[in-house]
């Protein structure tokens, strides 16, 4: 198996309402690629989160389907509406279990 994390920092004009159905589109990637196994998404509420306001953490069965899942045309349309709301840089972390 396979851990995805990310996490995301937006510019100064995201709105709070935009982050929520940030967090809402993402949720539904697990119901639409093939591959996960257990998906979490979620506000980021550490006091040392360096402005990373959300996390997003994806299990999927094997390297291979992390392959399949980045350029899938949901997660494409998640990362899009990302970029349109002020998305301002991420940081990810892939490990196997």
């Amino acid at each position: 198996m396979v851990e995805h994390f990310v996490t995301f920092k937006f510019n100064h004009q995201t709105t709070d309402e935009q982050k929520n159905l940030a967090i809402e589109k993402l949720r539904t990637l697990k119901n639409e690629i093939s591959g996960i196994v257990d998906l979490h998404c979620n506000h980021n509420f550490s006091d040392r989160n360096k402005g990373y306001e959300i996390g997003l953490s994806v299990r999927l069965n094997d390297k291979q389907a992390l392959k399949h899942y980045g350029p899938h045309p949901k997660h494409q349309e998640a990362v899009a509406f990302l970029m349109e709301i002020g998305l301002e840089d991420l940081l990810v972390i892939d490990f196997e279990i």
